[in-house]
């Protein structure tokens, strides 16, 4: 009987203690090593120290897993270390959107970024000034920190590597007496370097609150999903404007380069980042397979060689950089002392596909960019496979994989503008997420950058899609026929031009943007056509009024006209229809072209008939009306108060911007010498033809556009469309458009 009872205690004993286990009162060792989003699966109260949900009693767990891996990282430094480290592990691990931002700020004036204004003392490195110039020659800043939805500081916070002359002391005191700091929310917060030696964390130095980090260089694990921001590390070089343009010219078939691939860069002999780098000798064949590394860099490097550094540097001084990245189909991009190196950025432009072997690596803007399409994505484990890999992928594949590069490299990362505009352009989808852009336009031309999600949703209702969906472009446009001077007459050109235009059978309506000082002719003086005619006055009768995105345009082609063009009805249904076929580009007929001036050292500007062309006038052309939201959202005012206070060059800036976004030259159609004839026989004192200061401005405009932009998006073409059997010696009976060649 004794016995059964101690049976029984043992047993009612045992059933206790798994109960108090299996409710958290005991806890025991588990692995430190957390799942590849240890903060997926601690939200969702999975994993090793998951957290319970709060409540009101005084309940608190005994530790948690963060603590742990923090004791652990931190058992073998120093106390002066462990305090530094401490002081940066932050509070906001579990940020999202939803719990760390406050979208009310941003529902009033919309998306608007506010920089601090500079602290007396307080030096920039150039990069973190190029960083802050970009946001605030942007759409999205604002002076008014009372209208800001976003905060960003003027603390360089770029580089936290405590050996770095960059370094900024007491940042953490400086930030937290910032007065709207807030504990960071709706802040972001920017930063290329964090760590130092010898392991190199990703820690910050200071607590960052509930702040977005835009980050190089991050890692999976610390990086939070639908809040920070995956960055490229780039270099002090890096431009802050316009960028140098990728380095494929032409598409060879098949497309194969000298090397399939290379590397050339340092070998680390010790700590973190050394396991891959030592290995690559393994598959280095010194043919088609190239990787070099050396161990000749840092004060100390003979204290550590190994047996293999002589040979390698020695080799390594064989090759040349960049000969060898110019020259090879695939890049190898391995980690170095930490996740990112400049060679990802080097790769893009290069045209060399990247080989990613950098385990935990979150790529740069990971949340909107396709890499599968542009990059190979590798294994550090799987060195050795690496090769075989790369020589399996079809020629196909690889062309597309070099395109895709040229593509990424010159929409999101040549310069320092688009690096942060991206950055921006994320967090603005996050916040605006009725009107985010789609995968596909982020990842196909032209960029999400430049398809605006304020104008449209819809893929249709931009010029670049019409293929990728398999639908035909618009079959009808609007007309808009700017007038500047008094209508006195019925024979004035504008009255002749109006008819002609209205008689076309594409034209659904016809505007007229009155810009005249004198007040509107009477509706009478009109002539009657079959189509609408809507008058309107043009805002402030300024020129850039012109490209308004006005309501009451209803189709997607625009039929831009001067009120002194000589157009005949055929000529315009013979444009239209070459349109339809370029949707996204400038279409028309009195073309100019560009040109560099070596003894000026300056853009100049032509007017000179010539086989050469560069832009089509908006004087007698068609385009998309996107353009017009383009126009009036994208580019900066102090370009379009320029062009308004000279009252010139409007049409100059148009073709700056369609060129920047299409990469395209515009459509020139048929020579129409009469064209300019008509234009310099003008009697009008109104028209700019006229002006004998109209050209000189023009040469200025070229030069301040080219300067803002900061590159010469405009490129230079040859072609023009004429109608099928123009000028060729058959019955002009056998001819649709005949009326052209009498002209």
């Amino acid at each position: 009987m004794q016995a059964k009872k101690r049976y029984l205690i043992l047993f009612s004993t045992g059933a206790c203690l798994i109960l108090l286990f299996c409710l958290g009162g005991i806890q025991v060792p588990l692995s430190r090593r957390g799942p590849s989003r240890p903060h997926d699966r601690r939200l969702s109260g999975y994993g090793p120290g998951a957290r319970w949900r709060h409540m009101s009693g005084y309940l608190q767990p005994f530790s948690s897993w963060e603590q742990d891996r923090s004791d652990d990282l931190t058992e073998h430094i120093s106390p002066r270390q462990k305090r530094d480290a401490n002081s940066g592990l932050y509070t906001g691990k579990r940020c999202r959107m939803e719990s760390c931002f406050d979208f009310s700020l941003c529902e009033r004036n919309g998306f608007k970024v506010y920089v601090y204004p500079q602290q007396k003392g307080e030096k920039l490195s150039e990069s973190y000034q190029n960083i802050l110039s970009s946001i605030e020659g942007s759409r999205f800043y604002t002076s008014d920190p009372g209208q800001a939805c976003l905060f960003v500081l003027s603390l360089d916070t770029l580089d936290r590597d405590q050996l770095s002359p960059q370094y900024v002391h007491n940042l953490k005191a400086k930030i937290q007496s910032l007065p709207l700091w807030n504990g960071g929310k709706n802040h972001i917060i920017f930063n290329l370097y964090s760590g130092t030696w010898p392991d190199y964390t990703e820690d910050l130095g200071f607590d960052i609150g509930l702040a977005m980090l835009a980050k190089a260089s991050i890692s999976t694990e610390n990086f939070r999903p639908d809040f920070d921001v995956s960055i490229p590390l780039f270099s002090k070089d890096h431009p802050r404007t316009g960028g140098e343009k990728g380095y494929l010219k032409y598409n060879t078939i098949p497309p194969y380069r000298k090397y399939m691939l290379v590397f050339k860069g340092k070998r680390y002999l010790t700590g973190i980042g050394s396991d891959t780098r030592n290995a690559l000798y393994h598959i280095h064949n010194s043919e088609d397979v190239v990787l070099l590394t050396t161990c000749k860099h840092g004060k100390d490097w003979q204290k550590h060689k190994d047996a293999r550094c002589n040979k390698d540097n020695a080799e390594y001084d064989k090759y040349d950089y960049r000969e060898m990245l110019y020259n090879s189909t695939f890049c190898l991009v391995p980690r170095g002392r930490r996740l990112g190196s400049f060679r990802f950025l080097e790769a893009l432009q290069a045209a060399c596909v990247p080989v990613m072997l950098s385990n935990g690596w979150e790529l740069p803007f990971s949340e909107i960019i396709d890499w599968n399409r542009a990059a190979v994505i590798g294994d550090e484990r799987l060195l050795l496979q690496i090769p075989s890999t790369v020589r399996s992928i079809h020629q196909d594949k690889i062309l597309s994989l070099r395109q895709q590069t040229q593509f990424l490299w010159e929409a999101y990362f040549n310069s320092v503008e688009k690096i942060v505009l991206t950055t921006l352009e994320i967090i603005q989808d996050r916040v605006l997420l009725h009107t985010s852009r789609s995968n596909l336009m982020w990842n196909s031309l032209p960029g999400g950058l430049f398809t605006l999600p304020q104008y449209s949703t819809s893929l249709r209702d931009f010029p670049f899609y019409y293929a990728e969906l398999g639908i035909k472009p618009p079959s009808k446009f609007t007309a808009i026929i700017h007038v500047v001077t008094p209508l006195v007459s019925q024979s004035q050109p504008v009255m002749k031009l109006l008819v002609a235009v209205a008689k076309s059978q594409y034209c659904a309506q016809v505007i007229v943007l009155w810009n005249c000082e004198k007040p509107l002719p009477a509706k009478h003086r009109w002539p009657a056509t079959s189509v609408p005619v809507t008058v309107i006055e043009g805002e402030s009768k300024v020129i850039s009024s012109r490209f308004l995105p006005y309501n009451t345009i209803p189709t997607d082609a625009v039929l831009s006209l001067d009120e002194d063009t000589v157009l005949s009805t055929t000529e315009v249904d013979f444009a239209f229809t070459v349109w339809q076929s370029f949707p996204d580009r400038i279409v028309g007929y009195p073309a100019r072209s560009h040109f560099w001036d070596s003894n000026k050292e300056r853009w100049g500007y032509t007017s000179k008939w010539t086989n050469d062309y560069s832009m089509v006038l908006t004087g007698a052309a068609i385009y998309h009306k996107y353009y017009h939201d383009l126009y009036t959202t994208y580019l900066p005012a102090s370009l379009k108060i320029m062009v308004d206070q000279m009252s010139n060059c409007e049409d100059i800036l148009m073709n700056f911007l369609v060129s920047l976004v299409t990469k395209l030259p515009p459509i020139k159609v048929t020579q129409k010498k009469q064209y300019k004839e008509t234009m310099m026989g003008q009697s009008s004192r109104a028209s700019r033809w006229a002006d004998p200061d109209h050209f000189a401005q023009r040469q200025t405009c070229m030069n301040k556009f080219a300067n803002w932009f900061g590159t010469m998006p405009l490129i230079h073409s040859q072609m023009r469309l004429d109608p099928v059997l123009f000028k060729d010696q058959v019955s002009i009976l056998r001819k649709k458009y005949r009326d052209i060649e009498r002209l």
